[in-house]
């Protein structure tokens, strides 16, 4: 898993935001290699992160990614 997959999806998918776990199991990788490379690109600014409180059926805080626009 390297950092052009997680770049390459969120690419193709650019409307909506994700969280590390829903990349993880869309591309069938460990959730701590995409944690790694969506810290990374983030760094790097290749991609738009936010933070928010109580998202999902847990109401875990999350990040969310996206393609930067």
């Amino acid at each position: 898993m390297g950092q052009q997959e997680v770049y390459d999806f969120l690419k193709r998918h650019r409307s909506k935001w994700y969280t590390s776990k829903e990349i993880a199991d869309k591309l069938e990788a460990s959730h701590g290699s995409v944690t790694t490379c969506l810290k990374k690109l983030r760094d790097s600014s290749a991609i738009d992160s936010n933070f928010k409180k109580g998202i999902g059926p847990t109401k875990k805080n999350a990040y969310l990614y996206r393609f930067k626009k």
